[in-house]
Parts: C-alpha cells; structure tokens; sequence
C-alpha cells in the first residue's frame, strides 16, 4: 500500500464518514444532494489520495491517519 499526503477535501471527508457508516453510493447522494456518478467521483479521488483500492481500506488508512 503506498502512502499519499495529498489531502482529502471537505466534500472527500463527508463521503468518507457516510462510507464509514456503510451507507451506500444511493444513500450518501441522497443525504449530500449529489448525483450518484458525483459520489463515485469522489470515492475514486478519496482511494487514489489514500493510496487504497477500496472502500474498506480507505476508511481503515484514514482512521490510521487521524481523519475519522
């Protein structure tokens, strides 16, 4: 696993903590007023700047670095 610092935007960290929840991409574009495409899109930049290659280890790498 390779470790980035970019750092997520706010819009990064909200998705995150409603992945953390296990709220699906339906639920977090509802709860955002988002497009579900809108979600994938920030899901794929939070696992490209956290280095990861799912959702899963995205939330575990960003409790690991302090941001949940």
């Amino acid at each position: 696993m390779r470790k980035l610092n970019r750092n997520l935007t706010k819009r990064e960290l909200e998705v995150l903590r409603l992945c953390a929840k296990g709220k699906t991409n339906l639920q977090i574009a509802e709860t955002l007023s988002i497009s579900t495409h809108t979600v994938k899109a920030h899901i794929s930049s939070i696992l490209d700047k956290l280095g990861v290659s799912c959702r899963l280890l995205a939330v575990t790498e960003a409790i690991k670095r302090g941001l949940l």
